[in-house]
């Protein structure tokens, strides 16, 4: 294979070929050097054969990967691509398979697993199928929409009423969410636009983004690829233009309830608008590792596959989205990313994006700033938007595709997951504070540069603390209760690791959320669910109100809830805990999510107290009323300079490698905690 490998002092690759052909496949060779181990993990969960090396732990993810249809989805779509892009997507997985044994062998996670040095090679690696990068795509971004959220919202509609439905929905000042903003040259001291962004997910170890250069004879980019997909997928500079993303809360899953019946031995059928029809139906195996092997039924109806409820406990669910809709991932907009110029460039690529929907802020060297809604969204009955609707009901039927707004722009545009820039594709929205407060901190400022925005991404001013302070200033208390309150008041709303006061409010929302989880009035919601333990973040009773709890607590008088005795009780509660003497940074831990958290000697990542909060712009987050230690987060930081790419920054929480114990493990994670970044720029120190 012809190339070259530059790595800069924190081992961020900078790949150069004469071929796009010759570059992808160097990118899988590298990728697979750097994170074998990550790629491994993703195969497993694409073919749905965790299981078959973790044990019974597996089996949830794989029977929902083989009753989703996960692998012969993307089969299909790897089919459907044009001719380019398969050759492109194949070379990559030729590189990844030429590096793959070499890259496990540094893996301690095999030798966790006992897979390593089993006799007569009982464990080797299988090649990479050729759609295995599609695969590894769509199952990122499968739990990624809104279908999980709609089991959560049925179980409240059939345990409470529709009517509780707006105290669940999460755009209070709580959410969690990544941000995106860029200001046009006028304002900057380069007179070139300036894109900065932080995608917030949750925050994995290895982490979930990889830093690299690709340069061949048609582009030369540098950007952020998720490991196992070839090219730069959402944030990315290409020397002439530069461009960034963040959810843009669109819903285009749907959710349709199904009901089956067994004609005889070999037809089952489902019901829907017209009567009962045929659905195709088999069963599959799932081996499981120190255990009997699990069948997993398998359905599609007309709508979907069955993704839940085949097991019996729960009804039956179909999955409805536009890639499985399409056979369309939307890889074919990759190639075209790359060998994008100019902001008409990077629109047309992203024409070709199907999920998930997005939010893009794009710009160049000629002072041209586009905002762009990308991806497809089904038109459909609004009732679709919160709840699965019966298969028997006309209104879960899709007539066609939703138009994302695109727009010019002449000063400052923030994306930070809000309504103003989804578009209105969606139902749930973050609260405007991010984004509100991105504006304020760039304010009519001009001569911006790449370090004005980087401070900015490490804004701690925490949006929960005004609703906090209306609540608590009301509490009738007395005694030590009412010195919670008094020091609650006292805060200045910085989220910093040396702050008592936002220590003191974390503890307040824990008591907070837990006694709204523990009233009666939603007794009925801790009721079983009968769904799959994949869904337990989504239908966790604690977990979803501390995610909305400023709209549980500015609707739950209607409904009977003395929102005032709980804001009491909490202070209450604090107040008998005594003086713990905690600071945030005691409580809120850096703690990212292993594959394999549980077993022991699983690669950690270094102890670090985490600035930020849910409601902060670094919305490094927990989850209220269960932990304070920080698994969600910015997994990535970036700052695009149009006028001079190596003046532009990035950081990844961790590192470049993946494998604990390498230099660049965890080298940026000082840098991360901070306001600091490293340039894009390359100054190689080895081949």
């Amino acid at each position: 294979m012809s190339g070259q490998v530059l790595r800069d002092s924190h081992g961020i690759p900078h790949l150069r070929a004469a071929t796009v052909l010759d570059l992808a496949r160097l990118q899988g060779l590298v990728t697979a050097e750097d994170r074998a181990w990550q790629l491994e993990w993703f195969r497993w969960r694409m073919e749905g054969r965790t299981a078959e090396y973790v044990g019974e732990d597996g089996v949830p993810w794989d029977r929902f990967a083989r009753q989703v249809r996960l692998e012969p989805t993307v089969r299909a779509c790897y089919e459907g691509l044009d001719d380019e892009t398969r050759a492109w997507v194949t070379a990559y997985v030729d590189g990844v398979n030429e590096g793959m044994s070499a890259g496990l062998e540094q893996a301690p996670e095999l030798g966790l697993l006992g897979l390593r040095g089993l006799p007569d090679d009982a464990f080797r690696p299988r090649p990479w199928e050729p759609w295995t990068p599609l695969g590894i795509f769509w199952a990122v971004h499968l739990l990624f929409g809104t279908f999980p959220a709609k089991l959560f919202n049925d179980h409240v509609v059939q345990r409470l009423g529709a009517d509780w439905l707006p105290l669940f929905h999460a755009e209070g000042v709580t959410q969690t969410g990544s941000n995106a903003w860029v200001v046009v040259g006028e304002r900057t001291a380069s007179g070139l636009p300036l894109i900065a962004g932080d995608p917030h997910r949750i925050i994995e170890l290895p982490g979930c983004y990889q830093q690299l250069g690709l340069a061949c004879d048609e582009f030369d980019v540098v950007g952020f690829a998720f490991p196992g997909v070839p090219g730069v997928q959402h944030f990315a500079h290409a020397g002439s233009v530069a461009w960034g993303i963040t959810n843009a809360m669109a819903d285009y899953q749907d959710l349709t309830r199904e009901e089956l019946r067994r004609r005889d031995d070999e037809c089952l059928e489902a019901r829907g608008v017209t009567g009962w029809a045929p659905v195709t139906h088999y069963l599959e195996t799932v081996s499981v590792r120190g255990a009997d092997p699990v069948d997993v039924p398998v359905v599609v109806t007309e709508r979907g596959p069955v993704v839940t409820g085949l097991e019996g406990g729960a009804d039956c669910f179909s999955l409805r989205t536009p890639s499985q809709l399409t056979l369309d991932l939307g890889f074919a907009a990759f190639l075209p990313l790359l060998r994008s110029r100019t902001v008409d460039d990077v629109e047309a690529a992203l024409e070709r994006w199907v999920e998930p929907v997005n939010s893009a802020l794009v710009a160049d060297t000629g002072g041209r700033v586009r905002h762009l809604v990308v991806g497809r969204v089904p038109e459909r009955d609004a009732v679709n938007f919160e709840v699965p609707v019966d298969a028997w009901d006309s209104r879960h039927e899709w007539v066609g595709w939703r138009r994302g707004q695109a727009m010019e722009l002449h000063d400052v545009m923030v994306s930070a997951n809000d309504r103003r820039s989804g578009g209105g594709l969606g139902v749930e929205y973050a609260s405007p504070f991010r984004a509100d407060r991105i504006r304020d901190l760039v304010g009519d400022r001009r001569g911006l540069t790449p370090a004005d925005f980087l401070a900015i991404h490490v804004d701690t001013l925490n949006g929960q603390a005004r609703l906090m302070r209306e609540l608590v200033s009301a509490a009738e208390v007395s005694g030590a209760a009412a010195a919670v309150r008094d020091e609650l008041l006292a805060w200045d709303g910085l989220s910093v690791p040396d702050s008592r006061g936002a220590a003191v409010f974390a503890e307040w929302r824990h008591a907070l959320v837990r006694w709204l989880s523990e009233h009666r009035a939603l007794a009925p919601l801790h009721q079983p669910t009968g769904h799959s333990r994949l869904f337990t973040t989504w239908l966790t009773v604690p977990l979803q109100i501390g995610i909305g709890w400023p709209s549980m607590v500015r609707g739950a008088s209607r409904h009977g809830i003395d929102v005032a005795a709980g804001v009491a009780e909490a202070l209450a509660r604090l107040a008998q805990q005594g003086d713990e003497a905690t600071v945030w940074g005691d409580r809120h831990w850096f703690d990212p999510v292993h594959a394999l958290d549980g077993l022991g000697g699983v690669p950690t990542a270094p102890d670090a107290a985490v600035p930020g909060d849910k409601g902060c712009v670094l919305a490094a987050g927990s989850a209220p009323g269960v932990t304070d230690r920080c698994y969600v987060g910015p997994v990535a930081r970036y700052v695009w300079d149009l006028a001079d790419r190596d003046s532009s920054r990035w950081v990844v929480p961790m590192g470049a490698s993946g494998v604990e114990g390498d230099d660049h493990f965890a080298d940026q994670l000082p840098l991360w905690l901070s306001a600091g970044s490293l340039s894009t720029a390359i100054s190689p120190v080895r081949e």
